[in-house]
């Protein structure tokens, strides 16, 4: 996996929560967690526009970005007929319609009382209501393997600020 990619695209996508200010909706999803999604559904593959009707980096669908209250790239009109894949390609707006997808659906899917990225991760691959089944095992191991890669960075770097 080639490091300078995927270096690329977690500062493209960790820039995303510098512009949100508390005036906007609420972001239950971290960087860390948007980071992982990207990796697990398309190895942060920006140039893949859409495959089988999910685009972008998160592989946002159509019924996503509706339920997600239609958000667009700025100058777009959410009605136009490019709308979707434009937002859906779009970092920052593919980002912002999962946060709100998340805010609409969000919940414990594991059972743990915990709503938390892995709940995330499985909203979004799965579905709000089929959120509870077991994820397919390349996407939950790639998805987990991210997620506790960045949990032993932050841990390192914590221990070498103190």
């Amino acid at each position: 996996m080639p490091g300078s990619k995927n270096l690329l695209y977690l500062c493209l996508l960790l820039t995303v929560g510098v512009a949100w200010t508390k005036a906007e909706t609420q972001r239950p999803i971290t960087e860390t967690c948007l980071v992982c999604m990207c990796e697990a559904l398309s190895g942060c593959n920006g140039t893949a526009v859409c495959v089988n009707g999910a685009c972008g980096l998160f592989r946002l669908t159509w019924d996503q970005w509706v339920d997600s209250g239609r958000l667009t790239i700025p100058g777009d009109s959410p009605l136009s007929d490019s709308s979707f894949t434009n937002c859906a390609n779009d970092p920052h707006c593919a980002a912002d319609t999962l946060q709100h997808y998340m805010v609409k659906y969000g919940q414990d899917c594991n059972g743990d009382e915990h709503e938390d990225c892995y709940d995330y991760g499985a909203i979004h691959y799965m579905g709000p209501f089929n959120c509870q089944a077991d994820m397919p095992y390349t996407y939950e191991s790639i998805f987990k393997r991210c997620l506790k890669r960045a949990e032993k960075q932050q841990k390192q770097q914590q221990a070498t600020n103190n």
